[in-house]
């Protein structure tokens, strides 16, 4: 395939029919279906994920992202009563909150959650969102400070696919087992299909480490350029524990636990192995992986970053033709759905 049809967005680009949309977990979450590829002998193989543990490589190290889904979405009103929802995006600093706000806001906008919790707009940024401030009465609030309010009266933050809202279920099962650092309003998908039992025996019988990752809403924007390079790549914090760094640093194979540990890794490993900073690494077939030897991840939307990322490891004539047999067999795509993993 042409490099010219590689930069291409309307290449990736495919039609999904609505029942394939997963808008619920699969139950136990080691269910879900798998399809493994392949690259040395072109082989599919399809199973479910309680199989995954023998098609990991000998002597492979696995990279977790450890990631935790904050109760990003809250509900408040204006001053004038108009009601306002509120996304969480990313923390950019101690007090600086970047956030996504439906409802007509200007700067100073002061916007009610509770009687003593509420947030002021400070400023507004060329691509919709916002960045504003959090009080308790008159003190203004660190990010770290306003976690344990929002989880308490904070919505799980589902992706704008699922169609319905979030309930006590989705409180765990969009989680992973592993979930430890505080900060993610969507969760790196591929890790939700690990049980806690599983999770722990192939930790026991693999090397293994976590990264961080704080994934934001931008992961699931959509590329609208004609050209993909010409695509602003958003930005996450990212963290590199020691053990991670030893690893990447190491000639180890590495599989890649879902698209935000790559991300991570790859951002490590190509600018500069800096442990710890801000990510938006691009990943496509014209900028492919250098550390990250194998992949798990789930099915992406048309058009994303996420479904380039995949072609940046088979091409985009292997994942076009990956995407239409998972199609065919009816695996159930996106954030709650089945998964791939790339030998």
């Amino acid at each position: 395939m042409s490099q010219e049809k590689e930069l291409l967005t309307s290449s990736y680009d495919f039609i999904l029919p609505d029942e394939l949309i997963a808008t619920h977990p699969a139950s136990p979450r080691d269910s879900a279906k798998l399809l493994v590829y392949n690259r040395k002998t072109n082989e599919i193989i399809h199973t479910v994920f309680s199989e995954f543990e023998k098609f990991i490589p000998k002597n492979c190290a696995l990279i977790f992202n450890d990631t935790k889904v904050i109760k990003a979405r809250i509900f408040g009103h204006k001053l004038s009563g108009g009601k306002i929802e509120l996304l969480i995006n990313r923390a950019l600093n101690a007090y600086d909150v970047n956030v996504y706000i439906r409802g007509k806001v200007k700067v100073d906008t002061k916007i009610i959650f509770s009687e003593n919790f509420y947030a002021q707009v400070k400023e507004l940024q060329e691509d919709g969102s916002r960045v504003v401030h959090f009080f308790d009465l008159n003190d203004k609030l660190r990010f770290e400070d306003i976690l344990p309010i929002i989880d308490k009266i904070g919505h799980v933050p589902l992706p704008p696919y699922i169609q319905r809202k979030d309930n006590t279920e989705d409180e765990s099962e969009y989680q992973s087992v592993f979930a430890s650092e505080e900060g993610a309003v969507a969760a790196p998908t591929a890790s939700l299909h690990f049980t806690d039992t599983q999770h722990k025996r192939i930790c026991e019988n693999f090397q293994h480490a976590y990264v961080t990752l704080h994934v934001g809403s931008g992961t699931f924007k959509p590329v609208d350029a004609t050209t993909i390079t010409d695509h602003p790549m958003h930005s996450e914090y990212y963290d590199i524990s020691d053990k991670a760094k030893e690893i990447l640093d190491s000639s180890i194979p590495v599989l890649s636990i879902g698209t935000t540990s790559t991300r991570t890794i790859e951002f490590y490993d190509k600018h500069g192995k800096i442990q710890r900073g801000e990510a938006n690494l691009f990943l496509h077939p014209q900028n492919k992986p250098s550390r990250v030897n194998h992949l798990l991840t789930n099915f992406h939307l048309p058009k994303s970053t996420l479904l380039m990322l995949v072609a940046s490891f088979v091409g985009l004539e292997k994942t076009q033709e990956l995407y239409a047999e998972a199609i065919k067999e009816k695996y159930r795509f996106y954030s709650y759905g089945d998964c791939m993993l790339i030998l």
